[in-house]
């Protein structure tokens, strides 16, 4: 449990225990990803790449998959061969252009990860069970917040301006 003095840097420490929970959630969830890719035997590129085929809004393809991946064209190719192989995904033709390729996960894929996230996943339930309305409110406002913020910000740092502000720095310095 937080305890926040009264004071006037209150909401400084506020702010600085908050930051310090995000970033041990960040760190939790990172270790969940590591730890889901050995029980799941995959990569953790291939469980990234998982994630992204699922929660998708709409289909993507390899070429998408690799943008989105930071990884080559050949490479997505080569992991998307991988992942079909293991029965992970298949590919389909797009519904409405037939030269697109498509991926979906496969049913036993989503299955295992739903076997393997099951307990967690009712763990969270009981703790979103015990907040009254107000906080459940004020806590999805901020995590929807935070959220954007920290896609905002690695947006801005795949940026090319940001990147190449680093190069003409480290030019300058040699």
């Amino acid at each position: 449990m937080i305890s926040i003095v009264s004071s006037p840097d209150r909401k400084d420490e506020t702010a600085m225990a908050i930051g310090q929970a995000l970033r041990a959630l960040l760190r939790a969830g990172r270790g969940m990803q590591t730890a889901m890719a050995h029980g799941l035997k995959l990569g953790e590129t291939d469980l990234a790449a998982m994630d992204e085929i699922v929660s998708s809004e709409q289909p993507i393809g390899p070429v998408e998959l690799g943008n989105r991946l930071g990884i080559r064209s050949a490479s997505a190719t080569v992991l998307v061969d991988r992942l079909e192989h293991a029965g992970h995904l298949r590919r389909e033709r797009h519904n409405t252009d037939r030269r697109r390729l498509v991926l979906h996960a496969s049913e036993s894929a989503q299955h295992e990860v739903r076997v393997m996230l099951w307990p967690m996943l009712g763990q969270m339930a009981n703790i979103t069970a015990n907040l009254d309305e107000n906080q459940a409110t004020t806590i999805l406002r901020f995590l929807h917040e935070a959220t954007e913020v920290i896609q905002n910000f690695s947006a801005d740092l795949t940026d090319d301006s940001h990147t190449q502000g680093k190069t003409d720095s480290k030019t300058q310095q040699q």
